[in-house]
């Protein structure tokens, strides 16, 4: 029997352009009775390593262009907020009043291109929004190594954010980045209960662990961004989120 834990893990400070965001993990660690071992995953909220990183911008310091500006008076956003928009993204998907959907710079199609408000920082006149990581896999690759080599285990790291789906009400985690362990794990050719062999199973199992640890992440002000998964079955090879992506060859919905 599989026995799977999630765990909340406590004391993560507020976190600041520049900090060391496996160094504060281990730090919070230590004051719980919590540690890691081999075969532990570990899910971390994109807030915390956009902000480490430095990807805060001040709306201030925003110069709309004037498809921006265009884009702006077609969706009743912000033309400062639809630039950093544009600016992260490929191409728009979809747009309306209160509604502009993008495909990003880093392949997935999502709302606002991920630029988010919430849990910036406190509301002030000089208001910043906080951009994703300029690129979420190697983030997670670089937290997952400084963990692995201060600890001497070989663990894995899911970086996680909050997606809309096309068809289903409500936000969702999803991983936009992923180091140790696998993205996708491919089942074709195993056989299920009955000896069926499976034909088109391919299971984003990044994403399934991105969506359980948002249960303990929470949406609104838990500040809990690190959650411990523990037990998970899964195979060997290492994947990355990008091998989430649908190529646009196979996107039916375009």
């Amino acid at each position: 029997m599989q026995n799977l834990t999630l765990t909340a893990v406590p004391h993560i400070p507020d976190v600041q352009p520049g900090d060391d965001v496996a160094g504060l993990i281990l730090a919070a660690l230590d004051t719980t009775d919590l540690s890691l071992q081999s075969g532990d995953v570990l899910a971390i909220a994109q807030k915390i390593i956009s902000k480490a990183e430095g990807r805060l911008v001040r709306l201030a310091d925003v110069t709309p262009s004037a498809r921006a500006v265009d884009v702006a008076a077609q969706t009743d956003k912000d033309p400062r907020i639809v630039e950093l928009i544009l600016q992260e993204s490929d191409e728009i998907s979809r747009l309306k009043p209160g509604v502009l959907v993008v495909r990003h710079r880093l392949g997935f199609t999502s709302a606002n291109a991920g630029i988010d408000r919430s849990n910036v920082g406190p509301m002030t006149d000089d208001e910043c929004v906080l951009l994703l990581p300029q690129d979420p896999d190697d983030s997670a690759q670089r937290i997952r190594q400084a963990l692995c080599d201060r600890l001497g285990i070989d663990i894995g790291v899911i970086i996680t954010d909050s997606h809309g789906r096309p068809f289903r009400l409500g936000t969702v985690g999803v991983a936009i980045g992923v180091a140790g362990l696998p993205a996708l794990w491919d089942r074709r050719g195993e056989k299920d209960r009955y000896g069926y062999t499976l034909q088109h199973t391919d299971v984003g199992v990044a994403d399934e662990i991105a969506a359980a640890a948002g249960l303990l992440m929470g949406q609104a002000g838990e500040g809990l961004p690190v959650v411990l998964l523990r037990g998970l079955q899964l195979p060997t090879h290492e994947g990355k989120a990008a091998d989430l992506v649908r190529p646009k060859e196979l996107d039916l919905y375009r």
